[in-house]
């Protein structure tokens, strides 16, 4: 066994070191820790010290959000929650600081202190099967070991002769000391695996406890993370995308002049109603100017922007708001980056009142400074912006919008706002200000008012400022643009899990064919690697794409994580070719974190040429990555706006000094994020344009280079020639597909028929009968007739309203283009596509010439057209999508989306077969998390493009967590063979061969739900009378798994005076909602409660039942099913049977067919009382019935987890052998449970 010390800076998760604390925060820790220390006493026991770390604990971290106490034996623990009754999360072994015999030392850690604490767990982990356990730590208020859980599961309970040590020693009641002897301290001895905690001692952290020199406090920051929930209770924290500030949030909002509202369950961003308007807000503002300019009507395509002449003014308002603050906010970040390079030095300010007096010196900013070499700006500026460095980036160019309709300096500048109610600002007081103010001095002092320098050293947050991420910007602008439904913003948790899935299968992808390796994994790759060179140039080959971009989400995930990638295969050099061996870069929260070989946070310098040399690298990594890897298109030209903003930011973190005053510029990268309908082009993908690179002067080659000198162009003059020029070379592109399309072709080939046949000067006239001629002129009708629709047809493309919009993946990105033109497709689709359901009850409405394109131009629709009449179809936008991810990707490239759980569902049934036909499915993962605003469940579909007629389906159903991010945590796997449907015939023959239904055995009320509280839960936890006292099973926290013993999670008041006397009381409530008959409170069935049961969880992806004798309460969540009840109800079948067929393999089978597990509101799959009532029972000849029930008694009573699995099998063995499967059968049931 080999000891591994953390020190605190290492243990503590690398994006949480990243989060300043304030400078409240620090004094109260350093405060109660100095009291902690000042209060022990050698002469005192070990109890008086237990109490003192539970005050320091209490009064620092936890309350009132976590219960601190003793439990039962042991020294202290620390609750998930504030309830004493809720799951611990942190075991402590107190000792006082005399007690040397006892304490671990760094270097001995076989001592009783430990043996203790691994008591302490094994008691709360197998016993009380406790999975929520996240630390564990041993303490004399001057030491501190803390051990990760993952340590003692791995080692202590994943150990099965240690397990069942502990098991017979609890069971023989034997004195504690035997176990620490015998069984404990031999145990550790024997570990050969290396045992990693974290130490401290506070001693060391004496002098800049009690100094008064601020600059000191830094040194404690890791230790007051350390010991916070944050990390022992691995709580999340507000630093990633995910982490919104609500009252930011909010307030912005309101200077925007947006308003979050509620439409039944959903939240939209809507325009504040009218009477609730501001004029001074930027929306409302530029409104104004808009309509008394007339500005709309003379935009070239003024419906574009809606169908009315105010959701036309307030689409393009929007629009120029959201143009507006990106650049304020973007400008904010850049200040504050300055401000940290140059340790705080506040002359590097320049977003105040004091220098921005008006929106003309704002228009004045980023036009005649941004956006001009420092040279070249007029003198009224250069004085006042003299520390603002020159960007050269589009985001501080006029946009079309502006130069068509208002920049920011048409906007009034003598217009106020209100404060918003719930402001942050402060008046001179210290109370929340109110009032009116001009909106530009609101702004600037509102973006004061919270700390944007999320980059850099661990520090303290001196002025109590509440940090912005960059990366919330994010999530802030795609709830704004989610005023139209559709689109979601996606957990970084989820981002970070599916790139570093997608992109890591690419790059090993990648090398495999580029270098003829059959890599299996990047660890493989790792050892096959020996020219940097060349593998940075492999990976800087990969073709990304989001369809649906968005804020940028995916594509900020994407590049931090290739750059993981890169970290992890030790090819990551500097521009000389220099590898970065001592540092670390790696993914941790969606966030790129990067770390010296101490665990420092690097921190760039400009005076410093190490740290100088580490920022140009990363810049120029992610510039290389965003320019050649990453791509982007949405619809909507807002969310286009926003991830270029992402993108810059994200080279913004890292921008350096060329020299003492000149910051790199920013690339030209808008030309990779583009504006369009992903879902609809005029040119098909193998549209031929060979002959357009015969006939023009272009090459692909001259294509890409001028896309390249686009993005790096020096000056405008020299950017908008590259982008003449890449017009031009579109433009031709356009033309030539257009002369050489199957229709133009067939066109000419039919009207150079009827000139010859009937046009043309023919030199012998033609001696025809009648007849014939009747016939000729028959069929030159039919000729004219066939041009003549070919020309509506083309004309009709031409001009369709569908295709304004229309973006075209054939030629509008040269990178994924081979040498002849053709398309090759990208390496990866990575994304979440709009939710846009074109049928049902919250149907959003499709044109006439939407449906028309989507059902000639996309595979999976069947018979699309019969008689030139479109056949009606129940549609959804991520139909459309999966079948263009896929002939995006190159040949074996790999589409993962997020999916609608409907997929599964019966209208999704052509799009599951062309999956099928066309693909290979890597994964399925159900049951995702985390989305706001979404009430259907999600799941992640990776495919390969490739057909691969061998392969089985993996399905899998679990949460992808912030803290397991990296694996999933399975409950129920399916494997099934196209097309994406179970066997029919065992279907058949479990319908053939049952005996009924579960609802025929048992009438009505033998299966029902428990305990209605309706909010009033609360009345029966007060325990009035022990005699009522009931104990109360509540989900999954009760019923783990097939066969457990039931665990209440509480107590409850079993008291039908009380059931009456609140059901009294509301009845005025029951007479407005007109149904007298409806209960707010029911206690159930006592008889039921009292009487044998089987018990059945309602959520899951399999059947989850067990049985039990005990007087048990049951909530909502869990059904119940007993042979009587106290209306004199009855029933013969023996429970057991029936539980043996409910637990089997077959019967969830049969269940997940059927659809009776379903996904409806949210993404927890369930089975509903009613389709319960309609699974399958077979009762068997007498013989092989007592067979099953002897096999559940010893199930129940078997405490060896191998023993009881082998069990389930020899039941499920003799269910397939009632319902006479065959070999092959049995097969893919059991696939399904793999």
């Amino acid at each position: 066994m080999e000891i591994k010390i953390l020190k605190p800076q290492k243990a503590i998760n690398k994006a949480f070191l990243k989060i300043k604390p304030n400078r409240t925060e620090i004094e109260s820790f350093k405060i109660n820790l100095i009291q902690l220390l000042d209060r022990t006493n050698d002469t005192e026991s070990e109890e008086f010290h237990k109490n003192l770390v539970i005050d320091f604990l209490k009064k620092t971290y936890y309350e009132p959000n976590h219960f601190v106490n003793t439990k039962g034996k042991t020294d202290l623990v620390i609750h998930n929650s504030d309830k004493p009754n809720s799951s611990v999360g942190v075991l402590i072994e107190a000792k006082k600081p005399t007690n040397k015999t006892e304490m671990l030392t760094k270097s001995k850690i076989n001592v009783k202190a430990l043996q203790e604490l691994i008591l302490y767990y094994l008691r709360e982990r197998i016993t009380h099967k406790n999975l929520e356990i996240k630390h564990l730590v041993v303490t004399n208020i001057n030491e501190w070991f803390i051990f990760n859980e993952h340590l003692f599961e791995r080692l202590f309970a994943q150990n099965k002769t240690l397990v069942k040590q502990f098991k017979d020693f609890e069971a023989g009641k034997k004195s504690t000391d035997v176990f620490y002897k015998e069984i404990a301290a031999p145990f550790i001895n024997e570990i050969k695996e290396d045992i990693e905690f974290t130490f401290f001692d506070i001693r060391e952290y004496d002098k800049p406890l009690r100094n008064d020199n601020p600059k000191d406090d830094n040194i404690l920051i890791s230790l007051f993370k350390l010991l916070s929930p944050e990390h022992l209770l691995k709580l999340p924290f507000a630093n990633d995308s995910n982490s919104l500030d609500k009252r930011f949030y909010g307030e912005l909002l309101h200077i925007i002049g947006l308003s979050e509202t509620k439409e039944g369950s959903k939240k939209l961003i809507e325009r504040n109603k009218k009477g609730e308007r501001n004029t001074g807000s930027f929306l409302e503002n530029a409104i104004i100017q808009l309509d008394s300019l007339d500005k709309i009507n003379r935009l070239d395509n003024p419906s574009h922007f809606g169908t009315t002449q105010e959701e036309r003014l307030f689409n393009v308002g929007l629009e120029l708001s959201i143009t507006w603050i990106n650049r304020i906010l973007f400008l904010k970040l850049l200040e504050a980056q300055l401000k940290t390079y140059h340790k705080g030095d506040k002359s590097y300010e320049f977003l105040s009142i004091d220098k921005i007096q008006s929106y003309d010196d704002l228009n004045s900013l980023f036009f005649q400074v941004l956006a001009k070499q420092q040279s070249a700006r007029n003198e009224d500026v250069t004085e006042l912006f003299a520390k603002v460095p020159y960007l050269n980036s589009s985001l501080f160019e006029p946009t079309g919008i502006e130069h068509g309709t208002l920049f920011i300096s048409n906007l009034q500048d003598d217009k106020t706002i209100p404060i918003y109610a719930s402001t942050i600002l402060k008046n001179e007081n210290g109370k929340k200000r109110t009032g009116a103010i001009s909106t530009l001095e609101y702004l600037f002092k509102f973006l004061n008012a919270y700390d944007f320098s999320s980059e850099g050293k661990e520090e303290i947050q001196e002025d109590n400022k509440k940090l912005i991420n960059a990366s919330v910007l994010g999530l802030i602008f795609e709830k704004i643009n989610g005023y139209k439904d559709g689109s979601f913003f996606t957990p970084g948790f989820i981002t970070m899990y599916m790139c570093r899935e997608t992109i890591r299968k690419a790059v090993i992808q990648k090398f495999n064919e580029t270098k003829d390796w059959n890599c299996k994994d990047i660890d493989s790759l790792y050892d096959k690697i020996e020219d940097r060179l060349e593998a940075n140039n492999i990976i800087n080959s990969l073709k990304i794409c989001d369809p649906a971009v968005g804020s940028g989400h995916f594509l900020v995930s994407a590049l931090n994580e290739m750059i993981a990638i890169k970290n992890d295969l030790k090819i990551l050099q500097d521009r000389d070719g220099k590898r970065l061996k001592e540092y670390q870069f790696e993914v941790v929260n969606d966030e790129l974190i990067v770390t010296d070989e101490d665990g420092e946070l690097f921190e760039y310098n400009p005076t410093n040429k190490e740290s100088q040399r580490i920022q140009e690298a990363l810049f120029h990594e992610k510039q290389s990555i965003i320019e050649n890897c990453l791509f982007g298109v949405d619809i909507n030209p807002n969310s286009v706006k926003i991830c270029r903003l992402r993108l810059w930011i994200e080279l913004l973190k890292n921008a350096y000094y060329k020299n003492k005053i000149e910051l790199e510029t920013l690339p030209n990268i808008d030309i990779n994020i583009k504006s369009g309908n992903s879902l609809i082009s005029r040119f098909d993908l193998d549209a031929d344009i060979k002959k357009v690179l015969k006939s023009s002067k272009w090459t692909i080659d001259s294509y890409r280079t001028a896309v390249d000198n686009y993005r790096n162009a020096q000056n405008k003059e020299h950017k908008r020639e590259m982008e003449k020029l890449i017009t031009d070379i579109k433009n031709d592109f356009r033309t030539e597909i257009g002369k050489n399309s199957k229709e133009q072709k067939q066109l000419d080939k039919l009207g150079a028929d009827l000139y010859q046949k009937y046009t043309a000067p023919k030199l012998l006239d033609e001696d025809l009968t009648p007849k014939q001629k009747k016939q000729e002129e028959n069929n030159r009708k039919i000729l004219e007739e066939k041009v003549n629709k070919l020309k509506s047809r083309i004309e009709e493309v031409k001009n369709n309203k569908v295709f304004e919009e229309a973006f075209e993946w054939r030629f509008e990105f040269p990178e994924v283009l081979d040498d002849d033109g053709d398309f090759i497709g990208f390496d990866a689709i990575i994304g979440n596509p709009p939710y846009l359901s074109y049928y049902g009850r919250f149907k959003v409405d499709m044109l006439k010439s939407e449906e028309i394109y989507y059902k000639r131009n996309y595979s999976f629709i069947k018979n699309p057209i019969i008689d030139s009449k479109v056949i009606k179809g129940r549609f959804h936008s991520i139909m459309f999508f999966l079948e263009r991810s896929l002939k995006l990707c190159r040949k074996n490239g790999i589409s993962t989306q997020i999916i609608d759980l409907n997929i599964h569902k019966k209208p999704f049934v052509d799009i599951r077969e062309y999956i099928f036909n066309n693909s290979t499915i890597i994964e399925v993962i159900n049951d995702l998390v985390g989305f706001d605003n979404v009430f259907s469940g999600q799941s992640i579909l990776m495919l390969q493009n490739k057909k691969d007629n061998d392969y089985m389906v993996s399905f899998k159903s679990g949460n992808v967590t912030e803290e397991r991010s990296n694996y999933l945590k399975s409950q129920l796997n399916f494997k099934l063979t196209p097309p994406l449907s179970f066997d029919n015939t065992i279907i058949q023959k479990v319908n053939s061969k049952k005996s009924g239904l579960l609802g025929e055995y048992y009438p009505k009320n033998l299966i029902r739900t428990g305990i209605t509280f309706t909010g009033m839960k609360d009345e029966f936890l007060k325990i009035k009378d022990e005699k009522n006292k009931r104990a109360l099973l509540e989900g999954k926290k009760s019923i783990s798994s097939q066969y457990c013993k039931p665990i209440a999670s509480t107590f409850i008041n079993y008291d039908k005076g009380l059931l009456k006397e609140l059901n009294d009381k509301y009845a005025a409530d029951l007479d407005q909602t007109k149904n007298k008959k409806q209960l707010w409170i029911g206690l159930g069935d006592s008889l039921v409660f009292e009487s044998p049961k089987i018990i059945i969880l309602q959520t899951g992806n399999q059947i989850t039942a067990t049985y039990s004798e005990e007087n048990l309460c049951l909530n909502l969540s869990l059904f119940s099913i007993s042979n009587k009840n106290e209306k004199g109800q009855k029933s013969d079948i023996n429970l057991k049977l029936v539980l043996s067929q409910l637990n089997s393999k077959l019967i969830t089978y049969y269940a997940l067919v059927e659809n009776y597990i379903q996904r409806r509101s949210g993404a927890v799959p369930q089975i509903r009382l009613k389709q319960l009532k309609e699974l399958p029972i077979i009762i068997p000849e007498k013989a092989i019935a007592k067979q099953l029930v002897d096999k559940v008694n010893n199930i129940l009573q078997e405490d060896n987890d191998k023993t009881r699995l082998t069990l389930q099998d020899d039941v499920d063995k003799i269910i397939y052998k009632l319902y006479d499967l065959s070999a092959e059968e049995i097969k893919i049931v059991e696939n399904a449970s793999n």
